[in-house]
Parts: structure tokens; sequence; C-alpha cells
């Protein structure tokens, strides 16, 4: 279907019918302005499904808004015109209210009827799936909120073990003159430990030849693994679905929305012969 499209304003509450009833004299107020100076009402297309309500350019198909279902809070038609509809949605940025007018061709209650079938469609939707694994997606961000912070203790770790090498290195270097064995046997590690080698034990004991032990390869390609060689897990890439960071609070917006659920309203927006003509 194809709209006018008044526009939007902000309102102070989600629901209510003299709130919606003073946006829709505000806005028809406007075009009555814009009308006068010779400016068209704009038109609109709406796209609503389960996921929310789209309004389109009815040209290019471009999404001028993207009201999701779980923030549209109240929705009503006008029932001596039957062309005025209009609905309250939470905005996603501001979490302002914001009402929405709408102009028909004399379809406004089918719109309403239209928009809270799918507002409940989405509601079992999200008790079927979301709702049911709540538990679960709440598990999940919690072990990546762990994996993240053991991640970094292992980069850290790894700093340090970095820097205990290099100032070994550079202490073994100073304190013994050229072609003097030094006074620490270079078979051992930093922690005093015999190097283990599967293949060869002999292998890892240097030549006490006067010559300074190789150095230690860098660590710059082991930064994505973790202390047992394994790379860092990701529960994003496992499988299991691809979950934003932030789920925890979407899940609850979501619940909460879908808690104060949509009223559907028949109502009358013109009250005065000046409403009618605008």
């Amino acid at each position: 279907h194809s709209f006018q499209f008044l526009g939007s304003t902000e309102v102070e509450q989600p629901k209510g019918t003299e709130v919606v009833r003073d946006a829709v004299r505000k806005l028809k107020f406007a075009r009555h302005i814009k009308k006068s100076e010779g400016q068209k009402t704009p038109k609109v297309e709406l796209q609503i499904s389960i996921y929310g309500v789209k309004i389109l350019d009815p040209k290019t198909k471009e999404v001028q808004h993207n009201c999701q279902l779980h923030r549209i809070s109240f929705c009503a038609d006008d029932k001596t015109d039957k062309r005025i509809f209009t609905f309250i949605c939470k905005d996603s940025e501001s979490n302002k209210h914001l009402c929405y007018v709408f102009d028909s061709e004399k379809c406004a209650e089918e719109i309403t009827l239209t928009i809270g079938q799918a507002f409940d469609l989405a509601y079992r939707k999200f008790l079927e799936s979301g709702g049911k694994d709540v538990e679960t997606r709440k598990q999940i961000a919690g072990l990546q909120k762990r994996i993240q912070e053991l991640e970094t203790e292992n980069t850290e770790l790894k700093n340090k073990v970095q820097d205990l090498e290099n100032q070994l290195r550079i202490t073994q270097v100073h304190a013994s003159p050229a072609g003097c064995v030094t006074p620490k046997s270079p078979s051992t590690d930093i922690f005093d430990m015999v190097p283990f080698s599967p293949i060869s034990p002999q292998s890892s004991t240097p030549t006490r030849n006067g010559t300074q032990p190789p150095p230690v390869p860098s660590r710059s390609a082991e930064i994505k693994r973790d202390l047992f060689g394994a790379e860092p897990f990701d529960p994003f890439s496992c499988g299991a679905g691809d979950f934003p960071p932030d789920i925890q609070s979407k899940l609850d917006e979501m619940q909460e929305g879908f808690k104060m659920g949509l009223t559907l309203e028949g109502t009358v927006f013109c009250l005065d012969p000046l409403d009618s003509r605008c």
C-alpha cells in the first residue's frame, strides 16, 4: 500500500489516546502549512512483518525508518476519518518515543489490525526461539567474557616472559668476558630447568666453546595461540550461532518491549472542522 506520510514527532508517553491525538493535530497542522506553501505530502510504502514495520521510499525502495515490533507500544486509527492511522515507537538510538502519522486510502483500521497481528506473531516467535534460549545465551555471553579476560591475561604473561628472557640474555652478555664460559650453565632455562626434547636429549646442551648461545626465537608468530599452543576459542565462530557481544542487553530490551505489549485502539482524531480540512 502507498500512504501519505505526515511525519513523526516526539511524544512524552509510550501509550495514550490523548498523546496520539495531540501528535496527529500537530502534524496535520504542519501539513496544512506546507500545502499552503505549495509543498506536497511525501508518499511512502509500508512493509509489515514479524520483524517490524519498515517505511520505504516507493520509487527507490530505500528504507527511511525501521520500527521493530517490540519497540511499538501503541497503534490507533481514526474511526471517523477512516484514513488516518498512527503508532508510537521507541527510537533505537535516542530512546525517545516517536509518534508516526499516516494518511491512507480508507484502510487505516486494516493497517492497525495487521500491525497488531504481526506483534502477536513476533512475540510467539520470541518465546519459541529466543525466549527458551535466553539462559543458554547468557552462559555463552558469560563464557565469551571470561575467554576475553583469559586471552588478555595470556598476552600479558607472554610479554613478561619475553621481557625476562631478554633481560637474562643481556645480563649474560655483560657479565661474561669474551671467550669465557658463563658461570650459569646454558643447558638450563630461566627457571633452572633442563629443556625437554623427545628427539635427542644431548642436542639440547650447547657446546662449551665460548660462543654465545643462539637467540631465543621470536614469539610474534605465536601471539595468536595460548600457552598450550592452541588457538584461542571463539564461541562466535564455532557453529553455535552468531550472537552479538551485547546479546543480553538486546534480549532484555526485547523482553521488556513484548512484556509492555501493544495497545490497539480506535479513536476520533478530528474534533473540530479545522482538523478535517488539514
